[in-house]
This record gives C-alpha cells, structure tokens and sequence, in this order.
C-alpha cells in the first residue's frame, strides 16, 4: 500500500503575539495536496494572521509549520523567532502564491509586465515563455484584451483577476487568499468568484480566508472557524454550516448571508 504524501501546508500548536495580544493560542490545520481549506470568522479573530504565518510573510513565536512535510527551521525563540535557513524561506515563499484584499499591483507596469515580473526576476524563467504563459493566464481568468493596459484602467474586479493571475503565473503548490472579494462591490465581486471556483474544480490547493459564506460553502473541502485565536469548530462545509455544533458558530453564521 502506497503511504500518502504530506500535507502541502501543516501547522501544529501555531501561536502569534503582537505586543500583549495573543491573536493566535495554538492553531493546528493542515491543508492536502488539492484540497480547499477556508478559514471563517470574525474580524479579530486571527484568520489573516494564520494565513500570513503559513507564507513565513509573519513570524510565529511557537509551535511548528511544515511545507511537504519538510519542517521550517527557526533560529531564536519565542519573540524573537526568525526563519533560520534564508534559502528555504525563499524556497517556501515562491511555493506558496498570495493574493491580497488590495490587488498590490504595480502601478507603473502593465497587467501583462505585472503577470511576468516575478516568473522571470525571482525564477529566472525564459521571458518569451513567461509571456505566452502570462498571456495564457489573463485569457484564463477573463481578461486576455487587458494585457497592455496599466492597473489605474481596470476596475476592481478585473484588478483582483490580475493578481490572480499573476500569483498562478508563479506554478505554486498552493495559493493562498486573504479576502480576496472583501474589497469589491457584489457585482465585481462575482467575476472574481468565479474564477475561484474554476480553480477550486481544478484541484489546486487553496487556503481562502473569506467573509463570503457562500463562496466557503461552495468551494471548501473543509471549513476552519476561527474565534479569539483559536479553532472553534471545523468540518466539511455540508456539516459546518448546517449543523453547527457551538453557540458561538451558530450566532456567527445568523448574521452572515442565508446559505
């Protein structure tokens, strides 16, 4: 019998203090190869903070993460806990693709020149394949017309497929999303979602922090919710949402949209 491979991303007994604040008290989540894991909440509740953690773009101060069941190795401890080895940190970074709230787009370059940037100054890749690949994607996500165009001309929707784009441009082993659609009004919000359910339906691996229970609820694999920095609940999206088991998740889930 053949073992399974390792979770793309593992995180046992993760914890993260900003000052005197505990915003998470040892979070244990663990994403597959394929799997859509969205992590729900109130805002405060530390979902964003797990979620930067697990791109090393925050250092946590205990507990541990691994990337394919390699283990980040760390140098000092408690607060002053630093990824120990640079060239893993980079290694892991450009394996694990971001897509933030705000786009972050570069202003000054165009969509296409956004989509190549990283592929051919971090990766060193060919730039004539870079672009057919960068051309390829914004085709994907709905945008192929806007390549020469620069970020200030497209709206927010269009922006944030940009970013999408951008991030797959890089052939990470998981993307991970913060709010993708908090930013966007529902109209333009719907042309983003769309294109997260297409790579859902692909089996990418996916870590989604959303207000949208809707999208959680579609897309998910399994469903984390979060409460005062620790893991309050988790399931499958049918049982989650359905039948929630705490108060706390039943009196979250009554102010958020009917699913």
């Amino acid at each position: 019998m053949t073992a399974s491979p390792p979770p793309v991303i593992e995180i046992r007994d993760l914890h993260k203090t900003y000052g005197a604040l505990e915003v998470l008290k040892g979070v244990d989540m663990v994403a597959r190869k394929g799997e859509v894991v969205s992590l729900i909440g109130s805002s405060g509740s530390g979902k964003s903070t797990l979620l930067r953690c697990a791109n090393l773009l925050e250092d946590s101060h205990q507990g541990d993460i691994r990337f394919e069941g390699e283990p980040v190795k760390w140098s000092g401890t408690g607060m002053n806990r630093r990824p120990g080895d640079h060239k893993q940190l980079i290694r892991i970074r450009t394996n694990l693709s971001m897509v933030f709230q705000q786009f972050n787009l570069w202003a000054h370059m165009t969509i296409l020149e956004n989509v190549m940037e990283a592929p051919v100054t971090v990766l060193k890749r060919d730039k004539a394949q870079v672009e057919a690949l960068g051309r390829e994607l914004l085709a994907k996500v709905g945008i192929g017309d806007k390549c020469d165009v620069y970020p200030a001309q497209l709206s927010g929707g269009q922006q944030q497929r940009a970013a999408i784009a951008r991030a797959l441009a890089m052939e990470p082993k998981a993307l991970l999303f913060d709010e993708p659609t908090s930013a966007l009004d529902p109209e333009l919000e719907q042309e983003v979602v769309k294109v997260i359910k297409q790579l859902a339906q692909e089996g990418r691996t996916m870590l989604l922090v959303t207000h949208d229970m809707r999208l959680a609820a579609d897309v998910s694999d399994h469903v984390v919710f979060l409460h005062k920095g620790k893991i309050e609940e988790e399931g499958p999206p049918e049982t989650l949402f359905r039948s929630p088991k705490t108060d706390r998740l039943m009196q979250f889930l009554s102010h958020s949209i009917e699913l």
